[in-house]
């Protein structure tokens, strides 16, 4: 049902007004003057196609509390609970008298955010903005650049060895050969293994000579097994396989090429995408 915003009762008019008791200085005065709230009750009365049943909440009362949610860092339970001892919040949200009641439980302001959904969300941040060009707090040159300051997470991949990421593309390389129905020279299934396990081993065991010797032995079997299937890009027809044989055909062509000192590195072949970058951290370096 439709929200309801009814006259206040006889006996709220014998109470004092929030306007007779808070500065008209304060910050969230000044914002509640510059938000177009009415913007809010027009354009959210269409989530509420029945008119049965009981009245919805407020816009303005909703829409207010996100914005403190937002501005103090607040859950759903604590912005509803400081409403209640805070004048100047129930100024914010649109109340003309103080109100010793929770104006409605936390879990509504969930169904809310699900009802309203990401088009509601950025209706909050334009009129934000809006408000900030009207007091003059935002110009037009401070939005031409967005500085945005997030955590990086990792991302769940296996660590990039050299030897892993040959035998991965190999691997790859002759799977899509096998679905395309292409006959290669030779997969070096029974051959690469091997050297993909030594590699490992002679590391640990400080044996660097025979480690290289055992990369280039995979990075050869794995350009060998790349020219052979791109030989035979002719044979196979238009199609997503075709396009999943190229694109594939070049990330391992890049693979082959980076050296340590490379930009760009390929560390996963399923996310190509992905980046190395510093963190800054004794425990966790990268």
């Amino acid at each position: 049902m439709k929200p309801y915003s009814g006259a206040p009762e006889q006996d709220d008019l014998l109470c004092p007004r929030l306007v007779d008791m808070i500065d008209a200085r304060h910050v969230l005065v000044k914002l509640a003057g510059l938000i177009d709230w009415e913007f809010f009750e027009r354009e959210w009365a269409s989530f509420f196609p029945s008119h049965q049943g009981r009245p919805a909440t407020s816009p303005r009362l909703v829409a207010g509390l996100m914005y403190l949610q937002h501005s103090f860092k607040l859950s759903d339970e604590a912005v509803v609970a400081r409403w209640v001892e805070n004048p100047y919040y129930q100024h914010f949200t649109g109340e003309t008298f103080f109100q010793h009641r929770p104006p409605i439980d936390p879990s509504s302001l969930t169904r809310w955010r699900k009802r309203i959904g990401e088009e509601g969300v950025e209706w909050l941040l334009t009129k934000t903005i809006q408000a900030g060009r009207a007091s003059g707090a935002v110009s037009d040159k401070s939005l031409k650049r967005v500085a945005v300051d997030t955590t990086v997470m990792e991302k769940t991949i296996a660590h990039p060895t050299d030897a892993r990421l040959y035998e991965r593309a190999r691997a790859r390389l002759v799977g899509l050969a096998k679905e395309a129905g292409v006959d290669l020279r030779q997969s070096y299934a029974r051959l690469a293994p091997r050297p993909a396990l030594q590699v490992g081993r002679y590391a640990h065991a400080r044996q660097f000579k025979r480690m290289r010797k055992a990369l280039r032995q995979l990075k050869g079997y794995v350009g060998r097994v790349r020219r052979n299937l791109r030989r035979h890009l002719q044979d196979i027809p238009e199609g997503p396989l075709r396009g999943r044989v190229l694109e594939a055909l070049w990330l391992v062509g890049r693979l082959l090429e980076q050296t340590p000192n490379s930009k760009n590195k390929i560390h996963s072949l399923h996310k190509p995408e992905v980046d190395c970058i510093s963190k800054g951290k004794a425990r966790i370096r990268y």
